[in-house]
């Protein structure tokens, strides 16, 4: 695999998922390199005349008006990430890990951080090593920085703490030597270069956002496939109505579902015999809903964007004009706000498709068997993935309380407003992970649903839906049977799971109608 070339300014979230998921293999490039000596030359030149400087010459946070000798300086690095290693909790995921790691590369490539370049270069051959550093969920405030876990990241790397290594648990140090990389010493600067920045909120930041946006589109398959069960009406669609109102999301999902339905021979059955006027909102107003959702996704896609390009750590050394300036782009507020908001639109998709599933098992809503099960009373059917959905939808709306609002301070109230975007990261991935099972679901009742509003008043040969719905319908056909007696339905639901986060198949559905937007 061609190895992704690091320059701190041309990161894109895609790239942060192949590293994450993929392994795919990072190097640092040349311009990058020069930048970084330049601002390590300048950073050994203070220490040689004994510059006061936070964090190399002082102390951290509240002590930084405490002078340290200059025999003392790596100590004060070392120091630094075994105080601040106080993590707690479970571990985060290793694909979490993996992108922090990558981030926290990409941020010291920008050349601000006055670090060695051998040390950023011991940074990617540890990535490209395949060590996965354990690191424990709790215990960042969202400014500073993540410094907890950030620590515990710097800690694997100088053979401290446990890792996972080629599918085991083991000591950083034995991970080290088997890879054949010694343990990382840390001089002037470099462990709080390290530590400080947005790296883990930023991780799961843009994880989700990769997620976000296949997750909108396998959102719209879904509520197409609910929308020809419950002989739903197309004319809500119509571009007619969207460009009055041209929001960019709205108008990409009524786009998605005319696609996705176009040529259905369900629709054709009752276009001119159904009594209803209009459909109910979960129905009718899927493109306004799916929308709003979808520009959110853009808007948090161009923040995190940013974000994973930019320098996060203080002080920032400036090279050029011989400069060390003291601030706080550590702060995670901008990341903090757009994860609460991301957590908020994906619990929207949620929140409509459960009423969708609803109106699917609810015989008094629409023409179907009560509970989508032709053998009502010796059989319950699809009545508890109703209830699955809605367990999942109100967990959700707890989560979505924003984590942004509130700030504790920290360090003896120097820290005196934190984002708490770590939170808002972390219950953002929760969100995330519900939402997909929610719609994994929607799918499962839909496809239970069109089985009985296939056969229509053809015995001959079933109805068919639109290009890219029999698409979607035949898939998962092919992979969960048709629901004739109770079974097991926690199987059923972890196999739609699966399929639904699975690219196979938004891509069977892709071929039979193009990409969608």
């Amino acid at each position: 695999m061609k190895p992704l070339i690091l320059d701190g300014n041309s990161l894109s979230i895609a790239d942060v998922y192949a590293v994450a998921s993929r392994n795919a293999p990072v190097k640092l490039g040349a311009a990058s390199a020069k930048r970084v000596e330049a601002s390590r030359r300048l950073v050994e030149h203070w220490v040689a005349s004994n510059e006061v400087i936070y964090g190399v010459t002082t102390g951290f946070g509240a002590f930084a008006n405490v002078r340290v000798s200059n025999r003392d300086i790596e100590q004060l690095q070392r120091n630094l990430i075994l105080s601040h290693s106080a993590g707690a909790g479970e571990p985060l995921p290793p694909l979490v890990v993996r992108a922090m790691l990558l981030l926290r590369i990409n941020a010291l490539a920008k050349g601000y951080s006055g670090v060695r370049l051998s040390t950023l270069k011991f940074l990617t051959d540890f990535l490209n090593a395949g060590i996965t550093p354990i690191i424990p969920m709790q215990g960042s405030v969202g400014s500073s920085g993540d410094l907890v876990q950030l620590s515990h990241l710097v800690l694997a790397m100088m053979g401290k703490g446990k890792v996972l290594y080629r599918g085991s648990i083991m000591d950083a140090k034995l991970a080290l030597r088997k890879a054949r990389l010694a343990p990382l010493h840390l001089m002037a600067k470099e462990g709080l270069a390290l530590v400080n920045g947005t790296q883990m909120m930023t991780a799961y930041a843009s994880l989700a956002v990769h997620e976000a946006k296949k997750l909108a589109k396998m959102a719209d398959v879904a509520s197409a496939l609910s929308v020809e069960a419950l002989k739903g009406t197309d004319t809500a669609f119509d571009e007619r109505i969207h460009k009055l109102r041209p929001h960019p999301g709205q108008m990409a999902a009524a786009r998605n579902l005319r696609r996705l339905m176009a040529g259905s021979e369900i629709r054709e059955s009752h276009r001119f015999n159904d009594p209803r006027v209009q459909d109910a909102y979960s129905i009718r107003c899927i493109p306004q809903v799916h929308g709003a959702s979808r520009d959110t996704i853009e808007y948090v896609e161009k923040v995190v964007t940013t974000e994973i390009n930019s320098a996060t750590d203080n002080p920032l050394i400036f090279p050029e004009e011989k400069l060390h300036l003291e601030g706080g782009n550590f702060h995670g507020q901008p990341i903090a706000l757009a994860a609460d908001f991301l957590a908020i639109a994906l619990s929207e998709f949620a929140n409509i498709t459960e009423r969708r599933i609803e109106r699917l098992v609810n015989g008094s809503l629409a023409d179907l068997p009560p509970f989508l099960t032709s053998k009502g009373g010796l059989h319950s059917g699809l009545m508890m993935a109703q209830y699955t959905a809605a367990s999942i939808v109100s967990e959700n709306k707890v989560l979505c309380h924003p984590a942004s609002v509130d700030s504790i301070p920290t360090g003896a109230n120097l820290e005196d407003h934190n984002s708490m975007g770590s939170v808002a990261a972390q219950k953002l991935w929760k969100v995330l992970n519900n939402t997909w099972t929610v719609v994994g679901i929607e799918f499962l009742c839909a496809c239970q649903a069109l089985d009985f509003t296939r056969r229509g008043s053809n015995t001959q040969r079933p109805l068919r839906c639109g290009k890219g719905t029999e698409a979607a319908y035949q898939f998962v056909r092919k992979r969960i049977p048709h629901l004739e007696e109770d079974r097991v339905l926690f199987d059923d639901i972890e196999t739609s799971l699966k399929i639904v986060g699975d690219d196979k198949l938004l891509k069977a559905v892709e071929q039979a109608i193009g990409p969608l937007d």
